[in-house]
């Protein structure tokens, strides 16, 4: 039924300070633009951030941090929550050890979305599967 991460989307009120903030972080443009949009692709599959205009937020939508947190893997937590706590985050959730070498932490970006980091075993596994896969069909 769900078969993988689309489009995460994380809504801003000032689009165009937001969508520079996640240039710096990201190191690349936004693939894709339309007034009130602005969507990157992130990461070993290619997932979909997307950075929304406030103002098309659903009605009675809540303001602030809140809600689902979406961890994206990295390879180190604490270099990258140091990143981004240097570009103006805040942190949300200290680097907190899950066991077994999961490693979660989260921050606040400027713009009051949760921006969730973690060392995930579970996604090099998938991740070397899948690379695997892929030598296995080249001739």
């Amino acid at each position: 039924m769900l078969r993988g991460l689309a489009t995460v989307s994380f809504w801003a009120a000032d689009l165009a300070a937001a969508k520079n903030w996640y240039t710096e972080l990201l190191g690349v443009e936004p693939y894709f633009e339309r007034p009130g949009y602005a969507e990157f692709r992130v990461g070993d599959y290619q997932h979909e951030l997307g950075l929304i205009d406030s103002r098309y937020a659903p009605a009675g939508s809540g303001t602030g941090p809140g809600g689902a947190v979406v961890y994206w893997h990295v390879d180190d937590v604490s270099a990258t929550l140091g990143r981004l706590l240097s570009l103006g985050a805040k942190e949300y959730q200290p680097p907190t050890d899950r066991g077994a070498g999961f490693v979660t932490a989260a921050v606040t970006d400027p713009f009051e979305n949760i921006l969730g980091i973690m060392r995930n075993p579970h996604y090099l596994d998938v991740l070397g599967t899948r690379r695997d896969q892929q030598d296995v069909r080249q001739p």
